[in-house]
């Protein structure tokens, strides 16, 4: 892929990969950004599969098979590269996973982490998902 972004005002972007899918929906239809990072906008490392941005949020996605501690540490790396420096950007990371082999509590530790680190919102949801902005 040559270009790394997209720029449009869709009602609806799709992220998917093999069996998981991510779907985000647009409502006021304002001008948003997908940014394809894995293999493009960052080619080498950890790294998360997208970046959207929209309405002054950076929405990082990470769809991933069942291998939740990994996908966790690409979002990491992914907002240290590419994440604004600002730390009080809003954020929001998903991991979009075929099933969730973490104990819940887990997941809330991860997202506590997540909220005082990086000012961010940690979703872990089961393929597919859909949320709004």
């Amino acid at each position: 892929m040559e270009n790394c972004r997209l720029t449009s005002k869709n009602k609806i972007f799709t992220f998917k990969e093999q069996r998981s899918e991510l779907i985000l929906k647009n409502i006021d239809e304002v001008e948003s950004t997908k940014v394809h990072v894995d293999g493009c906008e960052i080619t080498d490392g950890l790294r998360c599969d997208y970046l959207h941005l929209a309405k002054e949020l950076e929405l990082y996605i990470e769809l991933k098979g069942q291998d939740l501690e990994h996908a966790k540490k690409q979002l990491e790396r992914t907002i240290g590269i590419l994440g604004a420096k600002n730390k009080q950007q809003k954020r929001v990371c998903y991991i979009i996973c075929t099933r969730s082999p973490l104990a819940s509590t887990q997941i809330q530790e991860w997202d506590r982490e997540f909220r005082k680190k990086f000012n961010s919102k940690l979703v872990v949801k089961t393929s597919p998902y859909t949320d709004t902005y």
